[in-house]
């Protein structure tokens, strides 16, 4: 049976909440018996997220948000 499992991809500093966060993907693996196949990722988040929404001012694309921002 396939599984999913949030991997953190990357770590960075965010310039609006002033400290590091990571930046996350869901990732489904494949079931055994077909091990040929790639995982796949079917959503990103970040791990400040919560926090960010709750700010007056729009923040970036990894919080869904403001899609004209994508931190690197």
């Amino acid at each position: 049976m396939a599984h999913k499992q949030w991997k953190v991809s990357k770590i960075r500093y965010c310039e609006h909440v002033g400290h590091e966060i990571a930046l996350e993907s869901q990732v489904v693996y494949p079931p055994e018996y077909l091990p040929d196949q790639p995982p796949r990722i079917l959503a990103r988040r970040c791990s400040n997220a919560m926090e960010c929404n709750a700010m007056d001012r729009m923040t970036c694309a990894w919080c869904g948000t403001n899609p004209d921002v994508r931190p690197s």
